[in-house]
């Protein structure tokens, strides 16, 4: 066991090495076991970032705290609305692009100026201002994927300095929002191939690609990435999924680095 350099503004990093991977039952265990001590979270990972690296990211609860479309729902008076689509695609009575549709139709004439308003009240995830500055710095590339608006996206790309973004583009006439998406609807299907599809142009190997998200549309582009990472996620994501992040802030995805 060693310490590792610290990166993280609050959180420790040891490293174990072991000749062997651990099933993902041994891993459940020895997280539950450390649980009992202290909030700490295991990751398990075949070698640290050495070369050029390429980070993909989910974004609502994920980069930030909210859920764009809730905030727009809340906004329009029709939050109750909303939530309650999400509820009929929780319970599976509606798949993704039906939901998102539904949902967008309450969205209808809006201003489309709410996205300035809305944008400045999004709050990031803890340690995400940090990871971004510092992958920047070691000239990682960086993208986000969102079920979300590009509206928003677009604002987070620039002040991030994000190389892609992906997301869905709420439809407008004039300064009103018209409940419509057009375009290509970022499921996660999109998702896993937007990952692929970067990997591939920026000449990446696999190992050094990382995948970050907390729900069960990003399973896809966890699998598809080296190091997929499920980051305070919910419980429908860790059924299918070995790695996740309980307790640290964001920046702790600098550890992957190699010393």
């Amino acid at each position: 066991m060693e310490r590792r350099s610290e990166v993280s503004k609050d959180f420790v990093c040891d490293v174990w090495k072991t000749d062997r991977t651990l099933p993902r039952e041994e891993l459940i265990y020895l997280r539950q076991e450390l649980q009992r001590f202290r909030k700490i979270d295991l990751i398990q990972i075949s070698s640290f970032l050495k070369d050029a690296s390429l980070f993909c990211f989910d974004m609502d609860s994920t980069l930030i705290k909210e859920e764009v479309i809730d905030e727009l729902a809340r906004y329009a008076g029709v939050y109750e609305e909303v939530a309650q689509v999400t509820k009929e695609a929780m319970e599976g009575n509606l798949n993704f692009h039906e939901a998102l549709h539904k949902r967008c139709s309450y969205l209808k004439d809006l201003p489309v100026s709410i996205f300035d308003d809305l944008y400045f009240k999004l709050h990031p995830n803890y340690g995400v201002p940090e990871l971004f500055q510092e992958l920047r710095k070691k000239n990682a590339k960086t993208a986000v994927f969102s079920g979300g608006f590009s509206d928003i996206l677009e604002r987070f790309k620039q002040e991030y300095s994000i190389d892609e973004v992906r997301a869905n583009y709420l439809d407008r006439a004039g300064d009103k929002l018209l409940g419509t998406v057009s375009g290509t609807v970022v499921d996660k299907n999109i998702k896993r191939d937007s990952l692929l599809e970067l990997q591939s142009r920026f000449q990446m190997r696999k190992e050094n690609v990382v995948a970050v998200g907390d729900g069960a549309n990003d399973q896809l582009m966890l699998e598809a990435a080296g190091i997929g990472i499920g980051f305070h996620a919910k419980d429908g994501l860790k059924a299918n999924i070995s790695n996740w992040i309980d307790f640290a802030s964001m920046d702790v995805l600098l550890y992957l680095f190699e010393e």
